[in-house]
């Protein structure tokens, strides 16, 4: 019988139990990501009840269109450097707070000027909550990027599937402001995790060392000029992942801000219209699930992003030219918008650190937010002006190429800290990547 092999010389005992040290940082990561879209899926339900109660005009309810991105886009280009000051953990416990606040207190108020600024607030702290998950996955997950950010991105769906579902009942019976604040329990819950794991015992931080120190990081080994200080906006890298992230946030907020309307207009009744809509947010359930293992394993997954467009674009092209079949192209539409997923996992592949992860993150997603907010806008101003599809689709079409262009940049095998330049002072020598 032969003898068992043994380790490689000088590689790293696996740990034992990788998880047990981590189950804790996991259901923190999984509430946070529950709690993230929360607060703008749960409001357009139940609009007209906020409208009329609030006395909201037809501005103030478009502005409560753009809040959302605006607030994203703002609040996670600050991150980075708040996370530098405070840590990660402490500002996440701040950004759960900050969005449980803001959805409480706007559910209270008696103007239509207050409730859209309690609504920032609130948003303000998803939109921080955007950008530290990344890290976070970093700092504690470097053996297991895939299966982790695949799990958040699934819990992120289910926040922006569940509100609609629960949101009209729950006006019905209790109230638009209960069902609008009720909501806030997710984030006051999603506290408590990170309170633990800030608390905890300095036995069990060295425990959770150890663990972390025997993962293997899936972060791949490349020829490394890393270094340790830069800017991140000097990197061809962050502005591929940016541009790339802008694309297909864009198309996705065009999808469902504009597939009802242009379904009405070949004839669908509305509920039939709301519901191939709800199909296409439910089917976006399987890239999130696929991607992200698919980017781990491959050293350049510019193919899966090729995929991915494809199938978008086939999906809004059919929509377009023979809406009468719906099935093909919704299940398309639903499916292309899963690069969404993979950017994500390659924030965290293409940083050797949480603090590289962090700067990664917030300008891919500070600037994807900016860039994405004007899609919806745009179609709505061609639409009006044309009275047809066909403009809005060569904006479609146009923003996809470009997403195939910038998605060949951000999937290229190279780190962050190789490509964004130094300070004249910053000499740090060649290293190992390290998680």
């Amino acid at each position: 019988m032969p003898a068992p092999q043994s380790a490689p010389q000088g590689a790293p005992e696996p740990p034992r139990h990788p998880w047990r040290s981590r189950i804790l940082v996991l259901v923190g990561i999984l509430l946070v990501a529950l709690n993230l879209r929360i607060a703008i899926a749960s409001v357009s339900p139940i609009l007209d009840r906020v409208e009329d109660d609030l006395s909201l005009t037809d501005a103030q309810a478009g502005l409560l269109g753009t809040i959302p991105v605006a607030s994203f886009a703002l609040f996670g280009s600050l991150t980075p450097a708040l996370a530098r000051r405070f840590g990660l953990e402490p500002l996440l416990v701040a950004a759960m707070l900050l969005s449980a606040g803001g959805e409480v207190v706007r559910a209270t108020v008696t103007t239509s000027s207050a409730f859209l600024a309690w609504s920032v607030i609130a948003l303000a702290g998803m939109g921080m909550g955007n950008v530290l998950l990344p890290p976070i996955v970093k700092r504690y997950f470097p053996d297991r990027i895939g299966p982790v950010t695949a799990a958040y991105s699934v819990a992120m769906s289910f926040s922006t599937a569940l509100p609609p579902l629960l949101a009209v009942p729950a006006a019905e019976r209790l109230g638009w402001r209960t069902s609008l604040g009720a909501w806030a329990v997710v984030g006051l819950v999603a506290v408590v995790p990170w309170v633990v794991v800030i608390a905890r015992s300095s036995a069990a931080r060295t425990g959770l060392r150890d663990v972390l120190r025997r993962a293997p990081s899936t972060t791949p080994r490349l020829e490394s000029r890393h270094r340790r200080r830069g800017r991140v906006w000097r990197s061809h890298l962050a502005w591929g992942l940016a541009i790339a992230f802008a694309m297909n946030s864009l198309n996705s907020y065009v999808v469902f801000a504009w597939l009802p309307r242009m379904l009405a207009d070949a004839g669908y009744e509305p509920a039939a219209a709301g519901s191939w809509l709800a199909l296409v947010a439910i089917l976006g359930l399987v890239p999130a699930l696929v991607a992200p293992p698919l980017a781990v394993r491959l050293r350049n997954p510019y193919a899966v992003v090729v995929v991915f467009v494809t199938l978008f674009v086939a999906g809004w092209a059919g929509m377009l030219l023979a809406p009468e079949h719906a099935l093909p192209w919704a299940v398309g539409l639903g499916l292309g918008v899963g690069t969404f997923p993979l950017l994500l996992t390659l924030i965290n592949l293409r940083t050797r650190t949480s603090a590289g992860a962090s700067s990664l993150s917030g300008f891919t997603q500070g600037v994807g937010y900016a860039v994405s907010g004007v899609g919806p806008l745009l179609v709505g101003v061609l639409y009006g002006a044309t009275g047809g599809w066909t403009a809005p689709s060569a904006v479609l079409a146009v923003s996809s190429a470009v997403l195939l262009v910038a998605g060949f940049v951000a999937c290229r095998p190279v780190m962050l800290e190789d490509t964004w330049g130094r300070r004249p002072a910053d000499d740090v020598a060649p290293g190992p990547a390290t998680a």
